[in-house]
């Protein structure tokens, strides 16, 4: 079979390499294409003839996909696969595997680090010092003695849960089903997301983008929110109607904002409602961007391309 690596993902070449043996040494053929596109067309003529395609979070179209006449596998380096063209892979009985947890620390890292920046004020800081002004303006609030609502207690919702605990912090959590690992954590389940809302100093998103979850978060949401909370989102932008999230900011009633993901994928427009908002402190979808992360999903898909091409496949998506 033909494997074809359409991106990079984040690690050497010769790790690649490395972690291209043992598909090489079950006799199967195997290439990468080094650098990034969108464009379908090259996308197509990457898959042309792929009996796997491994990619990372670029998009996979459906014009790619119902044009790939040998896709069997889509092996998808990320937690999320709303970026594949699902439908087009269910239509063609393609199976797709994703590596989820490979970045549950670092997304839940992120979460802590922009709640800390966002209460203490470390952008607002560092330009103050490089300018020759002093602390005045820059009284901050701690996490420590806040409760804290995690809206999906999954497994970088619960990880996120054990941080803010580790602060001090009441952690609340809601979601559709709950799970073991986050009550053993100190998380305490809210039946209702209304209530919630009403009961957090500080929100943090951790549930996937789908049908159920678009645009969640919607002016209302936000107004139920005490006045001077703080909206963290390292899960997926379109949760959230982000013009909604700005005018809550403008207004005040948010005392702020710590932003890695939006409706669309950074550069963002200049007119986007986000980058002119009061308070919000964002980030170009980097929470699952680190060293450790790269390596972890790496292995996975690898890991995963191998168990499919053995008859054991792993980390398979519902589709």
């Amino acid at each position: 079979m033909r494997v074809a690596l359409l991106e990079p993902l984040g690690v050497s070449e010769e790790r690649i390499s490395q972690l291209s043996v043992p598909i090489r040494e079950r006799g199967h053929e195997f290439v990468y294409f080094g650098e990034k596109t969108t464009d379908p067309n090259e996308l197509a003529k990457r898959t042309s003839g792929a009996d796997v395609v491994m990619i990372a979070n670029n998009p996979y179209p459906a014009s790619v996909a119902e044009g790939a006449d040998a896709l069997k596998m889509v092996a998808v380096a990320f937690t999320g696969i709303d970026h594949v063209a699902l439908d087009a892979c269910k239509a063609k009985d393609v199976t797709v595997c994703n590596c989820a947890g490979y970045s549950d620390v670092s997304v839940a890292e992120l979460t802590i680090g922009l709640t800390i920046d966002v209460l203490r004020k470390v952008a607002e800081g560092d330009a103050a010092a490089r300018s020759g002004r002093t602390s005045a303006g820059l009284c901050g609030r701690e996490i420590a003695g806040r409760t804290v609502g995690i809206v999906g207690t999954g497994h970088i919702g619960t990880q996120a849960g054990r941080l803010f605990a580790a602060f001090g912090a009441h952690v609340l959590g809601y979601a559709r089903h709950e799970n073991p690992e986050a009550t053993a954590a100190g998380i305490e389940y809210v039946d209702d997301l209304d209530a919630l809302l009403r009961a957090s100093d500080i929100v943090s998103l951790h549930v996937p983008n789908n049908a159920s979850t678009r645009h969640m978060f919607t002016a209302e949401k936000f107004a139920l929110m005490p006045e001077g909370s703080v909206f963290i989102n390292c899960a997926r932008g379109a949760i959230v109607d982000n013009e909604a999230l700005a005018e809550a900011l403008n207004s005040e009633h948010l005392a702020g904002a710590g932003i890695d993901v939006f409706d669309m994928e950074p550069p963002l427009p200049s007119d986007y409602a986000l980058l002119h908002a009061k308070n919000a402190l964002l980030t170009p979808h980097v929470a699952f961007l680190t060293e450790e992360a790269m390596e972890r999903r790496a292995v996975i898909e690898f890991g995963n391309v191998v168990s499919w091409l053995d008859g054991t496949p792993e980390n398979v998506c519902s589709l």
